[in-house]
């Protein structure tokens, strides 16, 4: 009976840590796991609590610093102009195997085409392909 007290015990902590998001309570959760399968043996109750507080804490201190670090890490922004490959971009000037203009993410850039043979008119919506220095190298899609 004392490890389904137990493993409900981890159950409801696991369920609240997702409201809180701060790892305390799974850590806690955890340490009821833990004292769910150690209860199983049969146990008695003062071994279970021990248990509880031994493996709660040995989880608040080794596992806890290392999910708090690799989830709670800043998102890393790139602003390079790599970052625009893929976007799909408005073409303002036509233009064929010399090259023309596409508005994309805001700001006008020098275009040309990814197949010199294509033309390209203005109003078209273009995918860029790479980025080449200034120049987008874009491809329509047919």
């Amino acid at each position: 009976m004392g490890a389904l007290i137990w493993f409900v015990a981890a159950a409801v902590l696991a369920g609240l840590e997702l409201a809180v998001g701060e790892f305390t309570l799974l850590m806690l959760g955890a340490g009821a796991l833990t004292t769910a399968g150690v209860a199983l043996a049969g146990v008695p109750l003062w071994a279970e609590v021990l248990t509880f507080v031994a493996s709660s804490a040995a989880f608040w201190f080794f596992l806890r610093p290392y999910l708090h670090k690799r989830y709670h890490q800043p998102k890393v922004y790139d602003d390079s102009p790599r970052a625009l490959v893929g976007q799909r971009a408005e073409v303002l000037e036509a233009f064929g195997p010399t090259g023309g203009q596409v508005r994309m993410d805001g700001s006008i850039w020098s275009a040309r085409s990814l197949d010199p043979a294509d033309t390209i008119v203005a109003g078209d919506i273009v995918t860029v392909a790479d980025i080449d220095g200034p120049v987008a190298v874009v491809w329509k899609e047919r």
